[in-house]
């Protein structure tokens, strides 16, 4: 029973993760449909006037110089493959040399991308495959544990600031020793902030670094407050479109100064979103068990009522049978009016059996006790010639009790 028990438990943990399942990658979907219907109805009409744009100004420029639209169509291929290998028109730094290596080498352990810088060799492929690897494994375990630190120091000072107020109002002495390294951390387990509290200071220190940083890319990179702001999101929630990327300039002023904060603001970045991602995700999480226990209650309710509502404990009366001591193992079709009530999965566990039928079953006991050891009780001729004598067992005592109750008069 117990090894059912559990199995039943399992399937129905499982098919709760199932729903959970079902649930998150239809609500994704219907995610991805809003927004993409959002974006074309944004983004559309400003694609269709640059390229009729487009199309007047190549139509201009090949009556001007007397040139067909194929050949110039094929020249601007090229140009476009010379652009993915890091040409430009204008004379910009070298993209592979140590530093722009280093600034490659983030976007891909940190798993930005950007993709204004990409490996155009075979072997530098081959090598990046190896080294994303380990070094986006390696990244992700460090965004993870920086989440864990960040609960740990918010629980710290959750705990001293209560520890404070209890030493002013004199609960606590001002000199209390604290215990060991471990028995510290072990007092932490009870001031774990609320998933909601960590999600708000979060979204302030993400938002704190983002404008921070946009007030150093607007002056340095040229680009508007909103644009920077635009960008921070993109590059610290690794979404990396490459639309816009820093530190892209062949010379800054204060050139080491300037990399160096935008490596500070990148990797601070990335921690902050990437650890308010796995707390939305808890938040998402919990919502979705939510519907789908309001679901479960709505589609069950009125079944529930209908089973339960003139269902009563057969050992005592008055007693409504609660859900979880419904057996769905109860399969035997009874005769009885007793057994009748129990046809629908109830129950009578053998604690309350014996303790309403103590009577009975001594009487039971003492009748059987009797027959097997060849005692039976002494039956008188009105019984024996209406026929109720023999039998072993239940029977026995069936026969007796009839015996009993039927005399002739």
């Amino acid at each position: 029973m117990a090894c059912r028990g559990g199995c039943c438990s399992s399937a129905g943990r499982l098919n709760a993760d199932n729903a959970r399942f079902l649930l998150l990658a239809v609500l994704i979907v219907l995610y991805m449909l809003c927004g993409a219907a959002v974006f074309s109805a944004i983004e559309l009409p400003t694609e269709r006037e640059a390229k009729e744009r487009w199309e007047e100004r190549l139509e201009n420029f090949t009556r001007r110089h007397n040139l067909s639209r194929a050949d110039l169509r094929r020249f601007l291929r090229e140009y476009e493959e010379a652009s993915v290998a890091g040409i430009r028109v204008d004379d910009i730094r070298p993209r592979w040399d140590f530093t722009g290596a280093f600034y490659f080498v983030g976007t891909v352990v940190s798993t930005i991308g950007f993709g204004m810088t990409t490996p155009a060799t075979v072997g530098g492929k081959i090598f990046l495959i190896f080294y994303g690897l380990i070094g986006c494994a390696g990244t992700i375990l460090f965004f993870n544990l920086f989440l864990e630190r960040l609960i740990t120091v918010i629980a710290y000072v959750m705990k001293s600031c209560h520890e404070r107020q209890l030493r002013r109002k004199g609960v606590l002495p001002h000199n209390g020793r604290r215990g060991s390294g471990t028995s510290e951390v072990d007092s932490l387990a009870g001031w774990k902030p609320s998933v909601y509290y960590v999600m708000l200071i979060l979204c302030v220190a993400s938002l704190i670094i983002s404008c921070c940083a946009s007030a150093m890319y607007t002056p340095i990179e040229g680009w508007s407050y909103f644009d920077s702001l635009y960008f921070c999101f993109v590059a610290f929630s690794t979404i990396g479109f490459g639309d816009l990327v820093s530190s892209q300039n062949i010379k800054y002023e204060s050139q080491g100064l300037y990399r160096f904060g935008n490596f500070v603001f990148i990797l601070m970045g990335v921690c902050c979103i990437y650890s308010l991602f796995n707390v939305i995700s808890i938040v998402i999480k919990q919502s979705i068990n939510w519907i789908l226990k309001k679901l479960d209650c709505r589609c069950c309710h009125r079944c529930q009522r209908k089973l339960f509502r003139s269902r009563r404990n057969v050992v005592m009366p008055g007693n409504v049978r609660s859900r979880r001591n419904i057996s769905i193992e109860t399969d035997v079709v009874n005769d009885s009016d007793t057994d009748g009530r129990r046809l629908s999965g109830e129950m009578i566990s053998m604690k309350d059996f014996l303790a309403s039928n103590k009577v009975s079953l001594a009487i039971m006991q003492k009748q059987l006790s009797e027959t097997a050891n060849g005692y039976p009780r002494q039956m008188s001729s009105n019984s024996k010639q209406n026929g109720f004598s023999g039998g072993v067992g239940a029977l026995a005592i069936m026969n007796n009790r009839l015996a009993e109750t039927s005399v002739d008069r």
